[in-house]
């Protein structure tokens, strides 16, 4: 796994009341509540519409690259699916909510053939059956669909959950590894095979209805660590 350390705290957000992401965009018709002083998301649609029933809520932060981002997760109502879009940026550069970008409201095609290119990293995917009767967490690249890297999910059913979860993403470089509780799931390298590797960009909660999630204490450290293009790891 990639070994990073922590340096500067460059953005520190408690998730814990509406003031805290009055900034924030919804994409898609979500509800976002504090019912016990931490963010909770949830679709307002019914989940038969599918993909339009789903929402993504965007930090407005731009964030540069060689980051950590962490937060606590917490899952309340399943079946569903949660993501962490990060590096994610206009694919000419412009911020992700740059109004000269394309409309989104939630449906997936919207944002991995759309206008954007991101790392998206699907950490809870309790959707479907086979999603339930084999977990993984799977790391996907945009522009495009491309799976880029998987790893064991070891967040049990959500009837034997024992939250608050804590979850990461560093990105270094090329780099980019994940962990749950400290716990390595995987590691991928970057090598450009579906364009550059993405660097600076913003970070945006995804949910798939009709999932009911709740987050806090979302920190994007700057990091350090021994990392170099090219290096060799496994996936």
């Amino acid at each position: 796994m990639l070994q990073y350390e922590k340096t500067e705290l460059l953005y520190r957000n408690a998730l814990a009341e509406a003031s805290d992401v009055r900034d924030f965009v919804m994409e898609g018709d979500g509800a976002v509540t504090f019912p016990l002083g931490r963010m909770r998301l949830e679709s307002r649609r019914d989940p038969a519409e599918g993909q339009a029933a789903n929402i993504v809520f965007w930090c407005p932060e731009t964030f540069p690259d060689d980051v950590a981002i962490s937060w606590s997760f917490w899952p309340v109502r399943d079946p569903g699916l949660a993501i962490l879009f990060f590096a994610a940026s206009g694919r000419n550069g412009e911020h992700v909510l740059d109004e000269s970008l394309a409309p989104r409201s939630g449906p997936y095609d919207q944002y991995h053939h759309g206008d954007i290119n991101a790392y998206h990293v699907s950490y809870f995917r309790r959707m479907y059956e086979s999603e339930r009767r084999f977990q993984t967490c799977n790391l996907r690249k945009s522009y495009g669909f491309h799976l880029v890297a998987q790893g064991a999910d070891p967040i049990p059913h959500i009837n034997d959950c024992d939250p608050p979860y804590r979850i990461e993403v560093a990105k270094l470089g090329n780099h980019v590894s994940f962990s749950i509780d400290g716990l390595p799931i995987f590691h991928y390298i970057d090598d450009g095979e579906h364009g550059p590797p993405l660097g600076a960009g913003s970070v945006g909660f995804r949910q798939m209805a009709p999932l009911i999630a709740e987050y806090a204490d979302l920190q994007i450290h700057r990091i350090r660590g021994e990392a170099a293009c090219g290096e060799e790891d496994s996936q």
